[in-house]
């Protein structure tokens, strides 16, 4: 237990209400949001336009661009992160885009992580990828 100088005695970060403004964002590196893409233990959100998506995506990464998130986890809960659906892991070309989605979306009880430097490290790790239109990945 501490004191602040206000004389407010916080235990834990979550019986502080700001504290949760001071954690972090969520991250997530490329080679574990593959690994957890790979076994079926995450969705994979590319919130880049269709043409980007085209020219290269990550496989089995759904499309769904930034500027139509506006029904996407709609569904979730107002009570907290909707507990059946899967990890979202939120993808771009740089991890600027999909910083805003994971914001978006985890303020819509979506569990969503952010994947740090985006299709530019996924590729650079040299994880797999895809050109062109496939079905691996579904426009939502």
């Amino acid at each position: 237990m501490r004191t602040t100088p206000h004389r407010l005695t916080l235990t834990t970060a979550q019986e502080d209400p700001v504290a949760r403004f001071h954690q972090p964002p969520a991250q997530i590196d490329p080679a574990e949001a593959h690994r957890l893409a790979t076994a079926g233990e995450a969705l994979l959100l590319d919130v880049r336009e269709p043409a980007e998506y085209a020219e290269v995506h990550a496989p089995g990464a759904v499309l769904v661009p930034l500027g139509s998130l506006d029904g996407f986890g709609s569904s979730a809960g107002a009570d907290g992160p909707d507990a059946e659906g899967p990890l979202v892991l939120a993808l771009c070309r740089s991890g600027n885009r999909s910083q805003v989605a994971t914001d978006v979306l985890n303020a819509r009880g979506v569990r969503t992580v952010n994947v740090t430097g985006g299709m530019r490290a996924w590729l650079e790790a040299g994880l797999p990828s895809h050109q062109g239109a496939c079905p691996c990945g579904t426009a939502i």
